[in-house]
């Protein structure tokens, strides 16, 4: 299953994407569309930041740059607590073949 406007394909239940066999967890899917769109600006922001904190060599702006951009996945749901409440286990940056979702993965690289 892949997701719209993904290029990466998507476990049936939404929560994660995969990318060189590895789950990274979606943003939370019950998130007002505007606020999605600030907290995607936020990290974007962020991520600038980082980039230039590194080229500039400023580990003090590294620091606070790194730390927006925890915040601002944080907000949208792709880190901090699972934003489903049915009391399944998260499984971020996990590989796929060592998850429930093994078998799902090993179906997506026979099809």
């Amino acid at each position: 299953m892949r997701d719209q406007g993904r290029s990466h394909p998507v476990t049936p239940d939404g929560r994660y994407f995969v990318v060189r066999g590895r789950l990274w967890r979606c943003s939370n899917p019950s998130l007002a569309a505007e606020a999605r769109r600030g907290l995607v600006g936020d990290l974007m922001r962020a991520r600038r930041a980082v980039r230039d904190a590194l080229r500039a060599g400023d580990e003090q702006a590294l620091a606070l740059a790194r730390s927006e951009v925890d915040g601002a996945k944080v907000s949208l749901g792709e880190r901090g607590p699972p934003w489903w409440s049915d009391g399944a286990p998260d499984v971020n940056r996990r590989l796929a073949r060592n998850t429930a979702y093994a078998a799902w993965f090993a179906g997506l690289k026979d099809g």
